[in-house]
C-alpha cells in the first residue's frame, strides 16, 4: 500500500480547489494528469475527457479475461478552498495520519480506488471490468459525474467519499433558495416616507425559524434523520443614515429522499404569502437557486451486502450507514446505477484542519479489491 499511499501524498500537494467556488483557483488539471499516470503505471487503460475547458474526467478501465458485470471506483478531484489553512498543499504525516486539504475529501478515497485496481490488475480479472474515474467540479455543480454517467455504463459503483469505513446507502439532497425583500428607500430621519426591507427579513427570518423546528419534529429516515435549513450569508442596505430598500438572504434546505427543489421552494412560497396576507405591504419574492437530490438505496441489496462481507472478511465493523452530506451517487442512481458510499476514517471535512488515518486508506482499497472480486464473480 505504499504506492497507495504516496499517490495520495502527490495528490494533496497539488492545489485542485474548484475555480467554481474560488475564481482564479486552479481546477483539476494537474491532479487529472496525475491521477492518469498512475492509472496508466498500474496497466490501465485510461481515457481523458474535458468536461469544462482544462477539467478533464479522468477514466481508467481494466479488463477481464471474459465478458462480465462493470464496476466503477469513483471518487472527485476537487477540493473546496483553504481559507484559515496553513500550508495546505504540504501533506504532513503525524501519528498515523496524514494532514492537508483534501486529505479526507476525497483524495484518500479515490487513492484507495487505484490501490484497489492495482491490486485487480496484479492477479487479473477473470471476468468483468473496474472502472476508476476521478471526476471534477462534485463540490460545485456535479459536471463530472453529468458527463460520466452520459459516457460509460456500469453495473455498480461505490463513491469513496469518507464514511469512516462504513457502507452508506442513502445520503440527504438539499436545494439552495435565494429571497429578497424589498423597502423603500428614505432619509433615517423620516421614518413615514421609508419602510425597512431588513426589518422585513427579520420577519421572514422568525417564520423560517419555526419551519426548521418543524421539520425536526417531523417523522425521520431511519439513517437520514429529519430534513432542516438554515440561513446562509444576508446582505442589505448602503449606510446608516438611510431606510434599506433592499435585503437578501440565500438559506439551504437540506432534504430527504423523495423531497426536492420545487417542494423546498413552495414550502418558502407559502410562508411567504402568509407575511402577505398580515401585512398588504410586506414585498418579497423567492427563487431556487440550484438543487441536488437525496438517495437511498435498498440495505439488503446484493451490493452493499457484498461490500459488507468484503469488510467483515478484513475485520472491519462495516455497519450499514446513512450520510448527510450529499455526494454524486445521486447522479449515478438517477442513472440507473446501484450505488453505495464507503471510504476512509478522517476528519476536518471542508475546515481548517482536514485529515485522514492512513491505515484506512489501505483498509479501503483492500475491501474495494475484494468486493470487486465477489462482484464480478
Amino acid at each position: 500500500m505504499e504506492r497507495t499511499r504516496q499517490l495520495l501524498r502527490d495528490l494533496v500537494a497539488i492545489n485542485s480547489v474548484n475555480p467554481s467556488l474560488v475564481p482564479g483557483a486552479p481546477g483539476e488539471a494537474e491532479a487529472a494528469a496525475c491521477l492518469a499516470a498512475c492509472l496508466r503505471e498500474s496497466g490501465l487503460d485510461v481515457t481523458e475527457t474535458d468536461v469544462a475547458p482544462g477539467r478533464p474526467n479522468v477514466v481508467g478501465v481494466l479488463e477481464g479475461a471474459q465478458p462480465g458485470p462493470t464496476l466503477l471506483l469513483c471518487g472527485h478531484l476537487d477540493t473546496v478552498g483553504v481559507e484559515g489553512m496553513d500550508d495546505p498543499f504540504t501533506p504532513i504525516e503525524r501519528d498515523g495520519r496524514l494532514y492537508g486539504r483534501g486529505t479526507q475529501d476525497m483524495k484518500s478515497g479515490l487513492a484507495a480506488c487505484v490501490g484497489a485496481a492495482r491490486l485487480l490488475a496484479a492477479e487479473g480479472l477473470a471476468k468483468g471490468r473496474v472502472l476508476v474515474a476521478g471526476v471534477v467540479d462534485e463540490e460545485y455543480g456535479s459536471l463530472g459525474a453529468d458527463a460520466l454517467v452520459r459516457d460509460w455504463r456500469a453495473d455498480g459503483a461505490v463513491i469513496t467519499e469518507p464514511t469512516d469505513l462504513s457502507v452508506g446507502v442513502a445520503h440527504k439532497g438539499f436545494a439552495w433558495l435565494e429571497l429578497q425583500t424589498y423597502g423603500k428607500a428614505a432619509h433615517g430621519s423620516r421614518p413615514e416616507e421609508g419602510r425597512d426591507a431588513i426589518l422585513a427579513m427579520g420577519r421572514v427570518l422568525g417564520v423560517l425559524e419555526r419551519f426548521d423546528q418543524e421539520l425536526r419534529a417531523r417523522p425521520t429516515h431511519p439513517l437520514l434523520g429529519s430534513g432542516s435549513l438554515h440561513a446562509s450569508t444576508i446582505a442589505g442596505g448602503t449606510e446608516a443614515s438611510i431606510y434599506p430598500a433592499h435585503c437578501r438572504l440565500f438559506m439551504e434546505r437540506r432534504t430527504l429522499p423523495g423531497e426536492d427543489g420545487a417542494r423546498a421552494l413552495h414550502e418558502v412560497e407559502q410562508m411567504l404569502a402568509v407575511l402577505r396576507k398580515n401585512d398588504p405591504e410586506f414585498r418579497a419574492d423567492v427563487r431556487l437557486v440550484v438543487e441536488r437530490p437525496g438517495y437511498d438505496l435498498d440495505p439488503a441489496a446484493e451490493l452493499p451486502q457484498q461490500l459488507m462481507v468484503a469488510g467483515k472478511a478484513r475485520g472491519l465493523e462495516a455497519r450499514i450507514s446513512g450520510m448527510s452530506y450529499w455526494t454524486d451517487a445521486a447522479i449515478f442512481g438517477a442513472a440507473g446505477i446501484p450505488t453505495v458510499i464507503f471510504g476512509p476514517r478522517g476528519a476536518g471535512l471542508h475546515g481548517p484542519i482536514e485529515y485522514v488515518e492512513l491505515a484506512s486508506v489501505d483498509e479501503c482499497a483492500y475491501t474495494l479489491a475484494a468486493l470487486a472480486r465477489q462482484f464480478l464473480g
